[in-house]
């Protein structure tokens, strides 16, 4: 447990008073649990796992399998300006600590003057098969902000499912999204759920 306190920590770019003041503890108890002098009882152990990102499990050493989905991603929305249906693709990054990912988009994908902006998020991995989350624009003005719900395949090779939120047509619109390796592969999938849903 103590390696991975401290190695969680570090990946976090989190100071051991930091991660002691998130969790309710003394820095110098920080300090004794990654020396491996003491451990945390277990009501401790569940805030600094929260505050690392991690399960309880994880903390414990206990050994996880999630799918890794980390590294540099292509999304796909369908979308609309003016109720005309527009199909979009940005470049994305996504960091994943254990069960929690943070998305952020590389690319804007279409003009500003279209409807184009940068957006970041958070969204959780359930059980290897579901990611549910939120986003907001990142980009000036823009009031954008809604809710993710994907399921992820079983080899974590793409994502897909829907988008609702608030957009320039409205405060409560939805559409297909898509995470894909490539942009070719998200924009295809979007062709697959729009002829699943006809």
């Amino acid at each position: 447990m103590n390696e991975i306190i401290q190695e969680k920590r570090e990946e976090r770019g989190l100071s051991q008073a930091a991660l002691g003041k998130l969790a309710g503890v003394e820095a110098r108890q920080i300090r004794r649990y990654e020396a491996g002098e003491s451990h945390p009882t277990l009501p401790v152990a569940v805030k600094i796992a929260k505050a690392l990102g991690i399960s309880v499990d994880e903390l414990a050493g206990l050994a996880t399998h999630h799918v890794d989905l980390s590294g540099s991603w292509w999304t796909s929305w369908q979308t609309s300006k003016v109720f005309e249906e527009v199909i979009t693709a940005q470049g994305v990054e996504i960091r994943q600590q254990g069960e929690q990912l943070r998305i952020e988009t590389t690319t804007r994908g279409i003009a500003v003057e279209d409807g184009g902006y940068h957006w970041k998020g958070e969204l959780r991995l359930w059980d290897n098969e579901v990611l549910i989350g939120w986003y907001a624009a990142d980009d000036g003005a823009v009031r954008s902000k809604g809710t993710f719900y994907f399921t992820v395949h079983p080899h974590g090779v793409h994502m897909k499912g829907r988008w609702v939120g608030m957009s320039y047509d409205g405060s409560i619109r939805t559409g297909w999204g898509a995470i894909a390796r490539s942009e070719a592969e998200a924009r295809s999938l979007i062709v697959e759920l729009k002829q699943e849903e006809s």
